[in-house]
């Protein structure tokens, strides 16, 4: 995941066909919901079944948490918050607990990674190098930044002084997406327990198995009952309560933007609790004139298929300009049929299945849209294999602005190549859209670059590589894609409440 890994990792698996994968399919440990610190049934003890979507078979039975769920999982977080350690503790404390959960996490690693193989299709060997680790990275970002949450002094009129006191929000209801569940877990939960916050955790119901992995290693670790809670279940239920509940301060949505829409209103309609939406993405890749088509080219495949598609920032409308647009193409379409889709613990896979049979048909409705609409489809288009979710890689060409794959998320491996002439249509068009959570700019032209990023309406801008993430690095949207920051500090800072402190100091007229 982080910056050029992936396609790093692509490049030296498909040179080393002769090596074997080490994953081993992993014993289903956990099924259950995760409340106070220990594994428990729903309440209504119904339970719903996780699709592999290798083979469009049942891994495990897993618990169907409901309204019920939530509200023991809330109230288990509430004391923990009101009553418990975690919010008491020193920063350093956090962190060196924190730390112990890294270490389990990195341990365990392989199983992790083998988890989110069955559960939501992911290529083991590229997840295992590339997004796992970078998951443990985030961990142990803000578990070094847990002993680092400082308010400030201030000097004030009248022989007063006031200072700020950084306070953990309270609460916090995190709502994670399918297409990185260990990831996004990790994402969310370790800024706000550096901040001494309390959760309550909704995973996809498409993948719910590495996120009650995880709670079990935060117990290992030693993070105290009542901190961390899982609830399995479905987003309109489960996800529904969590949004809604009063005693929940702080709400944390990573999806679409229309399901973003609906939480926002939910949040806004019980007890304005704080929201931070992390939407979807529609994303351009610039490329210009003098850029080197070859490295640039690999770059597109990199930002256009990583982990299937399924990623809110896929450069998903590439828009080339004309004086290398033919070259571009060409070399574009043979490069994209060399990606080798298929079973994700396979040491030669670079593609595995969609995460489901929904997402799946969605994707192959967009390429018949793109179809019947006119545009020319270079390469790909067709499911892979009698069995499992598998898509080949997609490319559209002769794409107009108004389509439906050139406007909508397609969340697949889709990918649509437009022409333009000069700087300001590419800037136009590449800002027509009703998102703007990424954008990548490929030139050797350093004012070129400097104008066009600061002409681009997206949270992140990669110039000259793609997926460039790091723990220290803001990400979010604009527009349609949200607001809210993950990662950096600004990551920590919305589990954060900021008081003041007033006092007289000698010879105020207040004494």
């Amino acid at each position: 995941m982080a910056s050029l890994i992936k396609h790093k990792i692509m490049a030296e698996i498909h040179n080393n066909g002769d090596s074997k994968s080490s994953a081993k399919i992993p014993k289903i440990k956990f099924t259950k919901l995760f409340i106070n610190g220990e594994f428990v049934d729903s309440v209504s003890g119904r339970t719903f079944e996780t699709i592999d979507p290798r083979t469009e078979e049942v891994i495990a039975n897993v618990a169907e948490g409901d309204k019920e769920d939530v509200d023991l999982a809330v109230e288990a977080a509430r004391f923990a918050f009101d009553h418990g350690p975690w919010p008491r503790m020193s920063g350093s404390e956090r962190g060196k607990m924190m730390m112990k959960f890294v270490d389990l996490v990195e341990e365990n690693l392989e199983e992790l990674t083998a988890l989110d193989a069955i559960d939501a299709g992911k290529v083991f060997e590229i997840a295992k190098v590339g997004e796992m680790p970078f998951a443990a990275s985030i961990l142990r970002y803000y578990a070094g930044a847990a002993d680092k949450i400082h308010g400030k002094t201030m000097k004030m009129a009248n022989q007063l002084q006031g200072y700020t006191l950084c306070e953990p929000i309270g609460v916090v209801g995190h709502i994670i997406p399918w297409n990185f569940p260990v990831g996004m877990f990790f994402f969310k939960t370790s800024p706000a327990l550096a901040a001494g916050c309390t959760m309550v955790i909704k995973p996809a119901e498409q993948t719910p198995l590495s996120a009650l992995y995880c709670a079990h290693l935060a117990k290992l670790a030693g993070i105290p009952d009542g901190v961390i809670n899982v609830i399995t279940g479905f987003g309109t239920t489960a996800g529904a309560a969590i949004s809604s509940h009063m005693d929940i301060d702080c709400l944390s949505f990573t999806g679409s933007t229309e399901v973003g829409r609906v939480v926002m209103q939910a949040a806004a309609t019980s007890n304005l609790k704080s929201v931070s939406l992390e939407l979807g993405g529609k994303s351009p890749l610039i490329i210009f004139d003098d850029a080197d088509v070859d490295s640039t080219v690999n770059l597109a495949l990199l930002g256009g298929f990583a982990n299937k598609g399924e990623f809110c920032v896929c450069s998903s409308r590439i828009f080339v300009q004309d004086g290398i647009y033919e070259e571009f193409i060409t070399k574009l379409a043979r490069n994209a049929k060399g990606i080798t889709v298929g079973d994700p613990f396979a040491p030669t896979t670079h593609q595995g299945p969609q995460v489901d049979k929904k997402q799946y048909e969605k994707v192959l409705s967009y390429i018949e849209h793109g179809k019947r609409q006119g545009a020319t489809l270079l390469t790909g288009g067709k499911p892979c294999g009698e069995k499992g979710y598998y898509i080949e890689p997609t490319i559209f060409t002769d794409v107009t602005d108004d389509m439906l794959i050139a406007t909508d998320e397609i969340f697949g491996p889709v990918i649509s190549v437009f022409k333009f002439k000069t700087i300001e249509e590419a800037i136009t068009r590449a800002n027509s859209t009703r998102y703007g959570l990424a954008a990548g700019i490929a030139t050797k032209d350093l004012n070129i670059a400097n104008t066009v990023s600061r002409s681009l309406r997206a949270g992140i801008v990669w110039i000259n590589c793609y997926l460039a993430f790091d723990a220290d690095v803001p990400y979010g949207g604009y527009k349609g894609s949200g607001f809210g920051r993950e990662f950096g500090m600004e990551g920590l800072y919305k589990y954060l409440q900021v008081k003041s402190v007033v006092t007289p100091v000698h010879n105020s007229p207040w004494l």
